[in-house]
């Protein structure tokens, strides 16, 4: 008997104690599941969209783009800074991702790839480069499609618009007060 608990006692409750610690943690992370990952699929949906800030993403991001041609004019430092904003903006957007719906995060996965090569064609081209610009004007606009159907799949699932405005209304307070 002494021979087989000091040869195979140890290496069996050594097993157990592994297979007892892994069940606990599998119940534990399990139970950690984010409220996107629990309920129906319009739920789980409208919990990541307000958790992320999808709207305010996809504003920021078309904000962005707005600004883009108004710094043609403030030269190449001006140029840098806003082709530096989209693609520092799609880059966190992109890591928002993945949604509770393959189908929108391949859309919005692309779209956002490509406002990051906007903002780096942007950059390149500074305020010379019209070829480049156009190339990158070409991206801006491909993106902006996918981020149309994104929005249209989400409010098929959720059955609510997506606010994409990053504005606050300074009528009733504002930011500040």
């Amino acid at each position: 008997m002494s021979s087989w608990l000091s040869r195979g006692g140890p290496r069996i409750r050594h097993g157990f104690t592994a297979v007892i610690v892994m069940i606990t943690l599998a119940m534990g992370v399990s139970s950690c599941a984010g409220e996107d990952q629990q309920g129906s699929p319009a739920h789980r949906m409208s919990t990541w969209v307000s958790g992320t800030g999808l709207g305010g993403d996809i504003g920021t991001l078309n904000g962005d783009n707005s600004r883009i041609p108004l710094e043609l004019t403030n030269g190449n430092g001006g140029m840098h800074a806003a082709c530096g904003t989209l693609e520092d903006d799609a880059e966190m957007a992109n890591g928002e991702l993945p949604s509770p719906d393959p189908t929108v995060t391949d859309w919005l996965s692309t779209a956002y790839g490509l406002e990051g090569s906007a903002g780096t064609e942007c950059y390149n081209a500074g305020v010379t480069n019209k070829k480049l610009l156009a190339e990158a004007e070409r991206d801006t606009a491909k993106a902006h499609g996918l981020f149309e159907r994104a929005l249209i799949r989400i409010q098929s699932i959720t059955g609510s618009v997506v606010s994409t405005t990053t504005t606050t209304d300074n009528a009733t307070g504002g930011i500040f007060g």
